[in-house]
């Protein structure tokens, strides 16, 4: 195995959060300082799932607690499963640099991608920090296990990928997070709402990076991208594209309006 797509298979693999979370960050500096190659063939045998730890206990969507916000326990709950979206956050950016790393696309692409999966694995550790502050940890709670199911479906399409991940799951952080933040800041957390904020900023960019990414292969399958897109997530996407959305946010990091309002 190239040692490209070794290094990105043993953070994928990696069954610990919190060093899951390090060794991405590990393989995003060697890609930054040009210590690691791009491999010129895809990876062999890449894994269909990552590496997960034995708690949380993983239950279906709608066996999970109503999310609350009200105190303590409301917002370590609140916090949990922000920790939980953002683990499956670093694998879906390592999954995608795993299966893609030969998209027809300059070093540019991976550039990118490396930095989401630096910006999630950010994430994870910081929101994990909190709730240990708080007297709690992940793993502590419950979690949903559906949110794999966008990554396993569109393993073999690229398109699909950066349309459902980036384009409608990373821009509906963008919809519920200023929400979150407002809530977190009335009941006296500012901590908890400074991390919200710093997430609710990268995820811009990763909204941008999945814009311009899906434009330009749009451009070079000679396809038309509101089409596609809207083709895409109506094959791989498991729901409707729910409104309100946070237009002004969407616009700043580039995503057409025409694609999700219909």
């Amino acid at each position: 195995m190239h040692d490209f797509h070794a290094k990105l298979n043993a953070a994928f693999s990696c069954g610990c959060p919190v060093k899951k979370a390090e060794l991405t960050q590990s393989v995003c500096a060697a890609w930054t300082t040009r210590k690691l190659k791009r491999p010129s063939m895809a990876a062999a045998n890449w894994p269909d799932r990552p590496g997960r730890p034995e708690k949380p206990e993983l239950r279906p969507p709608n066996a999970m607690p109503r999310r609350r916000y009200k105190g303590l326990k409301g917002r370590i709950g609140l916090l949990h499963a922000l920790a939980h979206i953002e683990l499956n956050a670093i694998d879906l950016a390592l999954d995608l640099l795993g299966r893609f790393t030969t998209a027809p696309f300059p070093d540019a692409f991976i550039d990118d991608w490396i930095a989401v999966a630096r910006d999630e694995s950010k994430h994870f550790l910081m929101i994990n920090r909190r709730l240990e502050e708080l007297g709690s940890s992940y793993g502590a709670l419950p979690a949903h296990d559906g949110l794999w199911e966008a990554a396993f479906k569109t393993r073999n399409d690229l398109a699909a990928r950066l349309a459902i991940v980036p384009l409608v799951l990373e821009a509906r952080g963008l919809d519920v997070t200023p929400g979150m933040i407002d809530k977190l800041t009335q009941g006296g957390d500012m901590e908890s709402a400074k991390l919200l904020q710093v997430i609710y900023e990268d995820e811009k960019t990763h909204v941008r990076a999945g814009v311009d990414w899906f434009l330009d292969l749009c451009r070079l399958q000679k396809c038309d991208p509101e089409r596609t897109f809207q083709e895409k997530v109506d094959a791989y996407f498991d729901g409707v594209l729910k409104p309100p959305f946070n237009v002004t946010a969407r616009t700043e990091a580039g995503l057409p309006e025409r694609f999700y309002q219909k």
